[in-house]
């Protein structure tokens, strides 16, 4: 399996479907649903589509039936972004080398342009669960359903305890748990809606849910590592912008080197958990590395 190729074909995949569902007919809310469009569109990694699909295709090769959940998630996430951005939060200029949607069209808007998303996700989902003839299908997208719900409730739970401890001392309980929420819990929800959409057993879905914890923390540990010492061009958000405000990191707890010791062993743990199933598991192993290994 070449990785990188396997990976732009999810990426494809990902954009081609987010597509569909981008509003652009003339209507008294076009400049929100342009809003919207502009975020949702603007690139990205989409890592937590792509772990919803490749999860899924550890046990079934009909990946199209993941497709509405992963446009759910990532809409999801986009929301996150447009939110975190805002002034009363990190009030950053920039994402992905573009300006962040408050700047480009508005506070107000960016607001809502976030919220809409969010609501689009849940209108998604629950039209595909709707129009489910099979009831054992119905059921697992139910319980998909939940768990982008509890995703999403926990990631709000991780952003708080971010915002309310900015320029504070905080334990590396806190600091944990923060990260565990905010970054990994909508990760860890990725992974497991692969697996229910799937028919995975409760076994596989443990076993996949500790390696999402790991990959979950180890994604969040190196955002901190980068924002200490990456490369703003490639980041396309200025660099040491968590340092200035005071917020606490990995980097600011530990240490940069300390940090980087936590995150290959956190991987390498990740990647002992995931080898187990068979040659269907390579995409998610390399995609372990990737996590530790990229540089925006």
């Amino acid at each position: 399996m070449n990785f990188k190729e396997e990976l732009k074909k999810y990426i494809d995949i990902v954009n081609n479907e987010l597509q569909k569902y981008v509003k652009i007919k003339e209507c008294p809310e076009q400049v929100l649903n342009e809003s919207m469009g502009y975020s949702l569109m603007a690139g990205g990694k989409r890592l937590r589509p792509i772990l919803i699909i490749s999860t899924y295709k550890l046990f079934k090769n009909d990946i199209e039936k993941a497709f509405k959940f992963a446009v759910a998630m990532e809409m999801v996430h986009t929301f996150s972004l447009i939110h975190d951005d805002l002034p009363a939060i990190d009030n950053d200029d920039y994402r992905r080398g573009k300006l962040t949607n408050h700047k480009k069209f508005n506070e107000a808007t960016a607001i809502l342009a976030g919220d809409s998303l969010l609501n689009n996700a849940y209108n998604i989902v629950i039209e595909d669960i709707a129009r489910s003839k099979d009831e054992q299908e119905k059921a697992k997208k139910t319980q998909a359903l939940y768990e982008l719900s509890y995703g999403i409730d926990r990631m709000i739970a991780g952003e708080y305890v971010d915002t309310e401890y900015e320029g504070k001392k905080i334990s590396s309980q806190y600091l944990e748990y923060m990260h565990e929420n905010k970054t990994g819990a909508l990760i860890k929800a990725s992974i497991k809606i692969g697996a229910i959409l799937a028919g995975a057993n409760e076994d596989d879905i443990e076993k996949l849910s500790k390696y999402a914890e790991k990959i979950g923390l180890a994604f969040q540990i190196k955002d901190d590592i980068l924002s200490e010492i990456g490369n703003q061009e490639e980041l396309g958000k200025p660099v040491g912008n968590d340092r200035e405000r005071g917020k606490c990191t990995y980097v600011t707890k530990y240490g940069l080197e300390a940090s980087q010791k936590m995150l290959d062993d956190i991987i390498d743990e990740s990647i002992k958990i995931i080898k187990n199933y068979d040659k269907n598991s390579e995409f998610l192993i390399e995609l372990a590395l990737y996590i530790k290994n990229r540089n925006k």
